[in-house]
């Protein structure tokens, strides 16, 4: 054998499959390599990292990359190319929880480009990889020699039955009332993000407390696994000069200025421009000549200034970059119907933050698809998130959305949908789509509040509106004070210690987002932050229902409608046709839109269309087909086929029955020659169906019964034959016709 494999097992508990780590079998030629497997699930996580920093770079050039493999499930992408490309949504959202928890904890000195790759590399259909990426990529950099102020874990919590169950079952997870991804070292929380159905802010931190217990566990595990290879000594750095006379001069010459500048409660462009105006002056006091490093230290240290004078400002005299105090949320004003030409729409701006939000009713046709390799389906709920350079005055190039559009879009979408009615109550596919027109702070948060109004505005019956805030931190390790920051500023989340946005009714939180910058956030600081946010996030509420308070009675009225129809089984194939036939045309020639689908042995059909004649049209041929001939019931039939013992006629699409020459008139008919051309209407009542689903028709009826004197005589010879003569039944002529016996046509 050619490798050191290293194990270590973690006991996750009564019924729960252990979790293994190893190392030293594949990837040796990565920094460090870790194997995770749980069930038939297998995670393959690497990171590598530059022995070098390049020059002039001050942050940590890290770069997470989650990707299922969809050999993992036993199956073949999509697409043209079969093969796996461009990374989901879903995974991009995993990109970001992984990245999240790992960031805050590496050295804040250490800058050397730095790529951590998770791959599913097998599946449990019942086990999440989501909830275990975090733990394979920490377990990797565990295992290696690159600085790390970890390890850390990530855990899924979630309350099943009234019970908090840590990492449940994939197929329980619909039956959760709250769901949290939970991230943390063996000391600290540091990232949450996950929904709920209207929970206390109590229940949210009692979850984040039962998942902190597991993360305390797989952080030992990796501690283990550490020493097993021997990675407990990590490599030496120097990734940032340093020039403690020139940060002290940069401090005395500019930090009063820029303190009165934070205080003087300017709009953010003029504050910006006012810093800018500092730095410079500041700067050109070294002159031109200076080299690269000390141009690198000026704005470093400079920059250090600003982030010292904000947070004492605060801390000390709890004022803030725009003049508020901690709790007060800045000023709201909103309107909804503003495109009239759109479904639903509203504008929401607080401070200048600004979301212009659009709400597009579809039909069934309209579902996403979602083709991963371990999610799979469709989804009748989209939310966009759209965040332009214009709204922060910036000129950038539009590349389509990134990470951070996919996640704060995620965030936003959770948190509606646990608002939206249910399948059941809602026929329709719903897309909002949230168009940042300015921003400064919380800008998804803004997108909740005008998703609601935009949703209430199209008449989607909501259950209770919903709205948003993003709470921030700054603390003082060496002094223990510490403030909460309610409906935090761009400047604020960049220089503060904490990004919390929650998302709630008025009766409790349905969404959350958490990320921590410092190590050691305490549970009663945690519950401050919880209750000041809900305090801000009735306010917003409270100033939303001035615009709309409730969704409105019917949808606008050019607004498409949805009717659905259940149907028997037996007919889905009816109103489909042959190849698509029958259900095309009827789309064609009405205008509608119908889907059909299979569910619980019914066929479910929906008719969709902007107006109201297009439907009613449509309604009325489905119905045509799906109906029952009821006997007795008298029918207006089309000719369909002439035989010599009759005619076939049909009375609805696709269900003919026989018009025996014998029923069709009261007095005796030799031949069907001339009665009846192939295309004739002719009126017939339904006298039987038998045994085999056979129609028997009659047009006589239908006819006035002659007198008896009028009626036909048959021939003498065949009256005056004695009974035992007469030919028998089989022997008559028109025996050979099947009557309600024939073949349908």
């Amino acid at each position: 054998m050619s490798y050191n494999e290293k194990k270590v097992t973690i006991d996750m508990g009564e019924g729960i499959a252990p979790i293994e780590l190893s190392t030293g079998k594949l990837a040796k030629q990565a920094d460090g390599s870790v194997v995770l497997k749980q069930g038939d699930t297998m995670l393959l996580a690497t990171v590598v990292s530059s022995k070098e920093a390049k020059a002039g770079v001050d942050f940590l050039p890290l770069s997470v990359d989650y990707q299922e493999k969809y050999a993992a499930t036993g199956r073949i992408p999509g697409g043209f190319l079969r093969r796996e490309s461009k990374l989901s949504d879903y995974e991009v959202l995993i990109c970001r929880l992984i990245d999240r928890a790992l960031r805050p904890l590496f050295p804040e000195t250490y800058h050397a480009d730095t790529q951590v790759m998770v791959s599913l590399i097998s599946a449990d259909k019942d086990i999440t990889p989501d909830s275990l990426a975090g733990l394979a990529a920490s377990a990797a950099i565990a295992v290696s020699d690159i600085p790390f102020d970890g390890p850390i874990s990530e855990v899924r919590v979630a309350k099943i039955d009234d019970k908090l169950v840590v990492n449940p079952k994939y197929s329980d997870l619909e039956r959760a009332t709250l769901e949290f991804i939970v991230a943390g070292s063996a000391k600290d929380i540091v990232m949450v993000e996950g929904e709920a159905k209207e929970i206390s802010e109590a229940e949210m931190v009692e979850a984040i407390a039962v998942a902190h217990e597991a993360i305390k566990k797989q952080v030992a595990a990796q501690v283990e696994l550490a020493k097993l290879v021997g990675a407990e000594t990590k490599r030496e750095f120097n990734h940032e000069p340093s020039n403690e006379t020139l940060r002290a001069e940069i401090f005395s010459a500019t930090y009063d200025k820029v303190y009165e500048v934070a205080k003087s409660g300017s709009t953010k462009h003029e504050r910006t421009e006012k810093f800018a105006e500092i730095g410079q002056e500041c700067f050109a006091a070294y002159g031109e000549e200076i080299d690269e490093e000390t141009k690198f230290l000026l704005k470093k240290y400079y920059h250090d200034v600003q982030y010292d004078a904000v947070r004492n400002l605060v801390l000390d005299e709890g004022i803030r970059l725009d003049g508020r105090d901690v709790r007060t949320v800045r000023p709201i004003w909103s309107e909804v119907d503003y495109l009239p030409a759109a479904h639903g729409s509203a504008v929401f701006t607080r401070g200048e933050t600004q979301s212009l939000t659009s709400v597009t009713l579809g039909a069934k046709d309209d579902e996403q698809m979602i083709d991963g390799a371990f999610i799979h389906g469709y989804n009748k709920f989209i939310l966009h998130y759209n965040f332009p350079g214009f709204s922060t005055g910036e000129v950038r190039p539009n590349r389509g959305p990134g990470r951070r559009e996919v996640g704060h879009g995620n965030l936003a979408l959770r948190s509606l949908k646990q608002v939206l009615p249910a399948d059941a109550e809602n026929p329709y596919t719903i897309r909002v789509v949230s168009d940042i027109l300015e921003s400064n702070g919380s800008s998804s948060m803004a997108t909740v509040c005008a998703g609601t109004l935009a949703l209430m505005d199209a008449g989607v019956k909501l259950s209770a509106p919903v709205s948003g805030i993003a709470m921030g931190l700054i603390t003082d390790e060496k002094s223990g004070k510490y403030a909460i920051l309610s409906d935090i500023l761009g400047d604020e989340d960049h220089l503060g210690d904490m990004d919390f946005k929650v998302t709630g009714t008025e009766k409790g939180i349905v969404g959350c987002q958490m990320d921590l910058k410092i190590n050691g956030l305490k549970w009663e600081v945690l519950t401050q932050a919880l209750e000041q946010a809900k305090e801000a996030r009735l306010h917003i509420l409270g100033e939303m229902k001035k615009t709309i308070e409730a969704p409105r009675e019917d949808f606008k009225p050019h607004a498409p409608r949805i009717i659905s129809l259940t149907i028997d089984k037996e007919f889905i194939g009816a109103v489909i046709g042959p190849g698509g036939k029958i259900i095309q045309e009827m789309q064609r020639e009405t205008g509608a839109t119908i889907s059909i689908e299979e569910v619980d042995g019914k066929g479910i059909v929906q008719v969709f269309a902007d107006n109201k004649e297009a439907i009613d049209a449509a309604v009325g041929r489905i119905k045509i087909i799906v109906t029952k001939p009821e006997i007795g019931e008298i029918y207006e039939g089309k000719v369909k086929t002439i035989m010599p013992f009759g005619a076939f006629v049909e009375i609805m699409p696709g269900k003919d029955g026989l018009l025996h020459i014998s029923e069709i008139d009261w007095k005796r008919l030799e031949t069907m020659d001339g009665i009846f051309n192939e295309g004739d209407q002719v009126t017939v009542k339904l006298l039987d169906i038998d045994k085999q689903g056979k129609l028997k028709l009659s047009r006589k009826a239908l006819l006035p019964r002659p007198p008896k004197e009028d009626r036909p005589k048959e021939d003498k010879p065949r009256n005056d034959k004695p009974r035992q003569d007469r030919p028998k039944a089989e022997d008559k002529p028109e025996a050979n016709a099947p009557a309600a016996d024939a073949p349908q046509a």
